[in-house]
């Protein structure tokens, strides 16, 4: 190594460590408790880190996998001042010299820390910028590799999709990270493949892995991304244990971006109509406060079709793709993973108490953080709070009769977001289910209704946000805000008008109209109030688009 390079300065504004001897001895003694002390630093601005509102009483790292001599798979414990502990991998790579000092001015939200070691000085930096390491990830589920580390393995598996998938095997695929950072990291090889690395790890088989391969494996429906292999951690004890998803390969679909964005774009231009209806006689127009499942009897008013447009017919394609899903998930009834299982009341019991519980906690949250509301919000908030009590009053409904329908297997957080749109046509992706919940719950068996719920909801917002963005001199325009409710009105039903026809005499159905109303409703209604929390912590500024859907929905 050069004296320049040996004489490079400490890196600023990142935490400075040293070992002695070679760089993956920071994994070890001494040193690693030095490093785990400035983990905290290096996770809490990271978009992936979902316990921002929680204080972090230490980090341990509890597994180093080595993929490469300068790249490791690294697990760690992240303890809390309450609550449960989270576990998350971290791929961390150590580079040295003027490359590091370039990497840092290019990317320094990457660097973890600055290294001094027995030969070079460097970084250690998050190796999914590190190409040789994202390669080797591949080539692990191509060739079914394995890698050991000091309680468990790293298995890669593929699946007979992926030869198809990956096309030519002697061409190089390069790896590019995709910009737009979540709860997962996701790395894009040339135009065939795309690998889904998890950030937060829990034990047991991810729903992403889980539902997407038997999608892939045992049906028909070719609106998911196939999935190509996974990398999956299994500890050696207990022999037989539950494995990790660390990662999920599948194909990658050629898109115009998500759903929501086509959404979005599609009400700016409906906004731009609207402004020159506004001299017309608005009570002329079809809307009604009557229930959506009353509304789909009829067709959609002419006058819907025509200013509204070719989004009805996105709207009524999104609902068949919906509905064909969601049959394919319930298409297995001799696998018990995936086999419907009717309503009980224990389960109509845990669904009602859940809900209330968040209710209350919510309510609670909503009357902590009012006086950090913008004050266009606070009417809203009040009105809510002063409904709280009929708000918790409509799970009750849940007690009072049994529900003659089967549970399946949901995608569990749809909304427009979690859809692909390709031009001519949508994909569903993401099966991981909301965030919040732990795995054995997003594994569960629900209602598919309330997938159809959160898109409903989903609609709800895109209108509102759309709306909310023609913010003029501190509001948006009033008269518009008529023209936002009555596109939500009619692409609801547009969309629920198809699902339904789609699956009509499924097991899932409820089998009355008033049983699949009170489901439909109970699912809006939950679905608005945990939006009004994720708000509350996250967007505040958003806060009135769930307590507009609390409000219309109660």
């Amino acid at each position: 190594m050069s004296d320049q390079a040996n004489r490079t300065a400490p890196l600023p504004d990142v935490p400075e460590l040293e070992v002695s001897g070679a760089w993956e001895r920071v994994f070890e003694g001494a040193a690693v408790a030095v490093l785990e002390a400035a983990l905290p630093q290096y996770l809490m601005p990271r978009r992936w880190f979902g316990a921002k509102t929680r204080t972090i009483r230490g980090i341990r790292v509890v597994e180093t996998i080595p993929i490469l001599p300068m790249a490791y798979l690294v697990l760690m414990r992240v303890d809390y001042t309450a609550g449960e502990p989270d576990t998350y991998v971290l791929p961390t790579a150590f580079m040295a010299g003027g490359a590091a000092e370039t990497f840092r001015g290019e990317r320094p939200a990457a660097v973890i820390a600055a290294l001094r070691t027995g030969g070079d000085n460097g970084i250690l930096y998050d190796a999914v910028w590190n190409p040789d390491f994202c390669q080797a990830l591949l080539t692990a589920i191509v060739e079914h590799r394995q890698y050991g580390g000091h309680s468990g393995d790293v298995v890669a598996t593929a699946t007979r999709a992926l030869p198809h998938l990956r096309g030519d095997a002697s061409q190089v695929l390069p790896p590019a990270v995709l910009g737009v950072e979540q709860s997962n990291t996701s790395i894009r090889f040339g135009e065939q493949l795309i690998l889904k690395l998890y950030r937060r790890l829990e034990v047991g088989i991810n729903p992403d892995q889980e539902i997407g391969q038997f999608i892939t494996e045992n049906t028909a429906f070719g609106n998911v991304p196939p999935v190509a292999g996974a990398l999956e951690f299994r500890r050696r004890e207990p022999a037989g244990g539950q494995p990790i998803t660390l990662a999920l390969l599948q194909g990658f679909v050629r898109n115009r971006g998500d759903a929501w964005r086509y959404t979005l774009d599609s009400l700016a231009d409906y906004f731009a109509a609207a402004r020159e209806w506004d001299e017309m006689d608005l009570a002329a127009l079809p809307m009604s406060n009557a229930p959506l499942l009353e509304l789909i009897r009829s067709d959609i008013p002419a006058e819907a079709e025509q200013r509204i447009g070719a989004y009805l017919t996105s709207a009524r394609l999104l609902g068949r793709r919906t509905a064909e899903l969601h049959l394919a998930l319930a298409s297995a009834p001799a696998d018990p993973v995936f086999a419907p299982e009717p309503f009980t009341a224990e389960f109509q019991d845990t669904l009602h108490r859940s809900m209330r519980e968040l209710t209350d906690r919510i309510m609670a949250l909503l009357r902590a953080r009012f006086d950090t509301l913008p004050e266009a919000g606070r009417p809203d908030a009040r009105r809510v709070l002063a409904l709280e009590a009929q708000i918790a009053a409509r799970f009750d409904v849940l007690l009072a009769q049994p529900i003659h329908a089967a549970r399946s297997r949901i995608h569990g957080d749809y909304h427009l977001g979690q859809v692909l749109y390709t031009g001519a046509d949508f994909m569903i992706i993401d099966f991981e289910g909301e965030p919040a919940r732990p795995l054995s719950e997003r594994r569960m068996k629900r209602s598919p209704l309330q997938d159809v719920a959160g898109m409903l909801r989903s609609f709800h917002y895109a209108a509102y946000a759309a709306y909310f963005s023609l913010d003029q001199d501190g509001a948006p325009p009033p008269n518009l805000e008529y023209w936002a409710r009555f596109w939500h009105l009619w692409v609801s039903v547009a969309y629920l008008k198809t699902y339904l026809e789609i699956v009509d005499g499924a097991t899932f159905l409820p089998s009355t109209p008033d049983a699949l109303k009170l489901l439909l409703d109970v699912y809006l209604v939950e679905k608005a109030v945990y939006e009004l929390g994720y708000e509350l912590n996250n967007r505040p500024d958003w806060v009135s688009i769930p307590l507009q859907g609390i409000l219309q929905t109660v």
